[in-house]
């Protein structure tokens, strides 16, 4: 195959920022996505329909003239979340989803949830008005390992909640594991999940592979070859209960090559290229508009575009860094080749 037509693609999982950060890198997943869920982990959190909306008109702002995209707009979770804003955010049309983070979880999620039982009247809330729950699936607990922290979340906080919380629609984000993607295919069909193109693509052997690399760390952390097979098995399944959602997170360089660098890979610039490549690994190719296209808008009730975008079977370099404020952006995979190409319009 030297050409792939499909539906234009959405990203139902972004990191934007703010200010000039979001200038420098949201012409990058516009170019690729018509819409996206927008992460509301900023500073200050998103944490009202009142912030999310101005939240909104600086992404609209931030548009290019020349080019489309709608800004699915989310909540961020906190211990103090009411009911009401709840129901306020459904009738707003435009927050489509509440956002849990466990406090200390990842990079600007110190304002997250405690405990998640102290949630249980915003999730009942949320149930009855049929308002998605977004999941940073692990738990924070210092006494558990790092790889072991998304399959310990699902044993103790997640099945307990899909049990007390039966109708309730959640999206597990970024899965990372096999024990993940088994939770999703054996739960009801108003449970799903998202998964990136670095946890297709990678195995934690990446990360270390010549000494550290910063750029390949991200929140959950990569895990053995074993999970990242049952990734790729889950995501060209054709099951509608897999989509596609980045997690592209953009630090500046210096942010990253630190001492303590920032958890994120950055991949909104190339995004489906990568995720052609994970899906050809397997001859699997036929199943990336479903994943991409479709099963996204089905979960949140939405119409599937209707625009489409093709991708060619042509050699490129990925950039070393792309501008982003007042220093460089490293993208996932910089200075590496690629195999597939998105053609401009």
């Amino acid at each position: 195959m030297q050409k792939l037509t499909i539906t234009r693609p959405d990203d139902w999982h972004l990191h934007l920022r703010d200010g000039e950060a979001l200038k420098a890198v949201l012409p990058h997943s516009a170019r690729q996505f018509a819409r996206a869920i927008v992460m509301p982990n900023l500073k200050p959190p998103i944490r009202s329909v009142i912030e999310a909306a101005a939240y909104r008109e600086r992404i609209l702002a931030a548009i290019p003239s020349d080019q489309q995209f709608e800004p699915l707009m989310t909540l961020y979770l906190t211990d103090n979340t009411s009911p009401e804003e709840i129901v306020k955010a459904k009738a707003s049309k435009f927050v489509k989803a509440v956002k849990y983070y466990p406090a200390g979880a990842t990079t600007n999620s110190a304002s997250g949830v405690t405990d998640i039982r102290k949630c249980d009247r915003v999730f009942a809330t949320m149930e009855q008005e049929d308002l998605p729950l977004l999941l940073h699936g692990e738990v924070t607990n210092t006494d558990v390992d790092v790889f072991d922290r998304e399959k310990v979340f699902i044993e103790t906080h997640l099945i307990p909640l899909v049990s007390r919380f039966p109708k309730l629609r959640v999206v597990l984000e970024h899965i990372t594991t096999s024990e993940a993607a088994q939770f999703v295919l054996n739960a009801s069909s108003n449970i799903a999940a998202t998964i990136t193109p670095q946890h297709l693509l990678f195995s934690r052997n990446t990360l270390f592979k010549g000494g550290i690399r910063p750029h390949y760390y991200c929140l959950p952390i990569l895990k053995r070859e074993k999970h990242r097979l049952a990734l790729i098995q889950a995501a060209t399944s054709g099951n509608p209960k897999f989509f596609l959602g980045t997690d592209s997170a953009p630090h500046a360089r210096n942010t990253k090559e630190h001492s303590c660098g920032c958890a994120g890979c950055y991949s909104a610039l190339h995004a489906m290229e990568l995720y052609a490549e994970a899906f050809e690994s397997v001859d699997a190719l036929n199943k990336l508009e479903a994943f991409a296209s479709f099963y996204g808008p089905d979960f949140y009730q939405l119409p599937r575009n209707t625009e489409k975008i093709t991708l060619a079977k042509q050699t490129w370099r990925i950039p070393d860094e792309v501008p982003f404020i007042n220093t460089g952006l490293v993208p996932l995979r910089a200075g590496e080749e690629m195999s597939w190409q998105m053609m401009e319009p």
